[in-house]
This record gives C-alpha cells, sequence and structure tokens, in this order.
C-alpha cells in the first residue's frame, strides 16, 4: 500500500518594489529601453504694445525754483500728450529726484552751487502705430532725457503652441535620428516636460531729445520688428 505525503500549494502574492512616480515625474519601469532627449521650437510673434520713457531735468540755483521749473514742464508734456490721444490711464509719472550740484575742492567742505530736479514720464500704449508721434510730442513738449523705448506682446501665450509642437517634433526627430543609428527602432514617448521659456532681450532705441528752436521735425522713426520665443521639451521614448 503506497502512502501520499500531504503537500501544500503556497500562493506567493508579490508586490513591486519599485517607485510608482508622481504626476509630476511619470514612472519609467526600469525594464523599458529608453533614449532620453532635448528638443527646441521657436516663434516669432509682432508686438502689439509700445512702451516708451522719457524724462524732464532742470537745474536751478535753488530747490524751489528747480522743481517748480521741472513741474512746469511735466505738465507740459503730460498735457501735450494727452492732447495726442495718450489716455491717462496710459501715462505714469516716476523717479522724481532731487539733487545737490556741488563744487568740490581739497581742503574745503563742498559748496552747493545749484540744485537739478528730474522726473520721468513713462507711457505705455496697445497702439504701435502711435509710438513716433507720441515720442515726438513728447520732445517737441520739452523732454531731455530718454530711457528706452520697448515693444511687448500684450498675450503671453501667443505662439505657445507653435513653439511647443515645434519644441517636440525636434525631439523626437533627434530620438529617431539616435535610435537609427544604434540599430534600434523608436517607440513611444514615456515621459514629456516643457522647459523653460526664454524670453527675448528688449533693446532700447536711441532717439534725438530736443529739437533747435523754428526747426520741423517728423516723428521720431520706430519699428517694433518681430519678437522671438524660444521653447524647449525634454522628452523620453521607448526604444525596442
Amino acid at each position: 500500500m503506497k502512502r501520499f505525503l500531504p503537500f501544500a500549494v503556497v500562493l506567493i502574492t508579490a508586490t513591486s518594489a519599485f517607485p510608482q512616480g508622481t504626476a509630476q515625474t511619470p514612472y519609467v519601469p526600469p525594464y523599458l529601453q529608453t533614449i532620453s532627449v532635448t528638443g527646441t521650437g521657436r516663434s516669432s510673434v509682432t508686438p502689439d504694445r509700445v512702451t516708451f520713457s522719457v524724462g524732464v531735468q532742470t537745474i536751478s540755483a535753488t530747490v524751489d525754483d528747480a522743481v517748480n521749473e521741472n513741474n512746469r514742464k511735466v505738465a507740459a508734456v503730460i498735457a501735450a500728450l494727452k492732447a495726442a490721444g495718450a489716455k491717462e490711464a496710459e501715462i505714469r509719472t516716476s523717479n522724481f529726484a532731487i539733487w545737490p550740484q556741488q563744487d568740490y575742492q581739497q581742503g574745503k567742505l563742498p559748496q552747493i552751487l545749484g540744485y537739478q530736479v528730474s522726473n520721468n514720464i513713462t507711457v505705455r500704449r496697445d497702439k504701435i502705430g502711435d509710438a513716433g508721434r507720441l515720442l515726438q510730442t513728447a520732445v517737441n513738449a520739452g523732454v531731455n532725457t530718454s530711457s528706452g523705448l520697448q515693444f511687448e506682446v500684450s498675450d503671453p501665450a501667443k505662439g505657445r503652441d507653435e513653439g511647443l509642437r515645434a519644441a517636440f517634433a525636434d525631439a523626437r526627430a533627434k530620438a529617431a535620428l539616435l535610435a537609427s543609428a544604434a540599430g534600434r527602432t523608436l517607440g513611444r514617448a514615456v515621459t514629456i516636460a516643457e522647459g523653460a521659456q526664454v524670453a527675448p532681450p528688449h533693446y532700447p532705441r536711441q532717439m534725438a531729445m530736443r529739437a533747435e528752436a523754428g526747426a520741423v521735425t517728423n516723428d521720431v522713426p520706430v519699428e517694433s520688428g518681430t519678437q522671438e520665443n524660444v521653447y524647449t521639451v525634454s522628452a523620453v521614448f521607448e526604444i525596442q
């Protein structure tokens, strides 16, 4: 008579010891063979907003005289800008300052010769075509300093979709090239991450300040050109 030894069947349930990833960093299983690349895309957009800053500096023997003269000239510039079509909400004054004009001689205390007063006027307008006319208006009204002219795009998302698509296409093309060079086949994108957007610099433009008495002047010539935005996309692709 044969005897059968009892036996037990043990079911073992294994849980993955690998991390599951997060919403910010998708989990890539370690058994996948992948390739990581970064792509760059660009989009050109046309500025639709202009900002320029001009100012008035005055010098006089006393603080009161310097301030009063400056106030009068700044008020005249603001009035001229409004008459030329600039709205009150588009005009802002800033950086009002008073500096003593001093004479320095060795061994002596500085001697105050007079006072310099300055006040800046910034105009921000959504009509690019008005920039030259308003600048010339300010010049004719008495400004004698300028700190720059900038063209901007009011909608920061403008051109973004085009740039991101181009960046991903560039990343995929790079990955396909590398996979082919290695004798592999490119698969699907496992992770995709948007990189930083590079903001284009603004270049201030030079402008003439005061016209000579009796001279006939045209509007200040300005050209807005186009603005290029750069986007980057980092992606991980499967390779087979």
